[in-house]
């Protein structure tokens, strides 16, 4: 990664000094996005009453016609089964995309990690997954409200433990300006899962739905939202769904 941003960064400079056709559109860091979660579950199990979540986006190099983006995210769920806030699993995600803007489209191809962990509990087999995929993104706006689209296609190429075989995970996400730094916003997600067998079931569906109100600042912004949602495997080491009602709110840059 540091190699690549040094890479890429010399091309970036060069447009700052003497821009030429072939460098004026090729942008070096030009968008971050991050993120700090945190919502109540209502759930009769006592492992799961709080979610939180970090991370963020980079746009690594934007060249024009498409751009180099990173993911990060690190989720932490929260139970009452020690004491009062006890954190029982932690997961990661790290996902890197190539994409190219075809027609008000945006298509890329993307390499993708999950790992799991348990917190304070034992666990010695990895519970971890690699997907290799594609992406397609659509946004439009209509009056006051903005939409953005989004739907990716994954197959897994390494897996441990897991009896993941593939997945289509797409969503949508609606604001509406009701005040110039207020809106309101709705979201949906739904995740369909193809399994191998090995663990003696069928294909998996999870989804969730979210409504809230987006207050936008300077330097950023909070989203206060309710929603509910249905989860595939929410423990690490078991297999399952679990579904509540969540509440909960969202701080983001700008």
């Amino acid at each position: 990664m540091a190699l690549l941003m040094v890479v890429c960064a010399a091309p970036a400079r060069a447009q700052t000094e003497q821009p030429t056709e072939s460098t004026r559109n090729v942008e070096f860091m030009p968008r971050t996005a991050f993120h700090l979660a945190a919502e109540y579950l209502a759930d009769e199990d006592p492992r799961y009453v709080w979610d939180a979540d970090f991370g963020g986006e980079l746009d690594v190099v934007d060249y024009g016609s498409g751009r180099f983006t990173f993911v990060g995210n690190y989720q932490v769920v929260l139970g009452e089964e020690i004491r009062s806030f006890d954190p029982n699993q932690g997961n990661y995600i790290l996902a890197g995309f190539v994409s190219a803007r075809i027609r008000g489209l945006e298509v890329a191809g993307q390499l993708y990690h999950q790992s799991r962990h348990l917190a304070d509990r034992p666990k010695e087999e990895a519970v971890d997954w690699n997907m290799l995929g594609g992406r397609v993104l659509r946004g439009f706006a209509y009056r006051q409200a903005t939409f953005d689209a989004r739907a990716d296609v994954r197959g897994v190429f390494m897996k441990t433990t897991v009896d993941y075989s593939w997945e289509l995970d797409a969503g949508v996400r609606s604001d509406v300006k009701v005040r110039p730094q207020v809106g309101l916003l709705a979201t949906v997600d739904v995740r369909y899962l193809g399994v191998d067998g090995s663990r003696d079931r069928g294909n998996q569906t999870g989804y969730r739905v979210e409504g809230g109100v987006r207050f936008e600042g300077r330097a950023g912004a909070i989203e206060v939202f309710v929603g509910g949602e249905r989860r595939i495997d929410p423990y690490p080491v078991e297999v399952g769904v679990a579904q509540w009602v969540n509440a909960g709110f969202r701080l983001l840059s700008r």
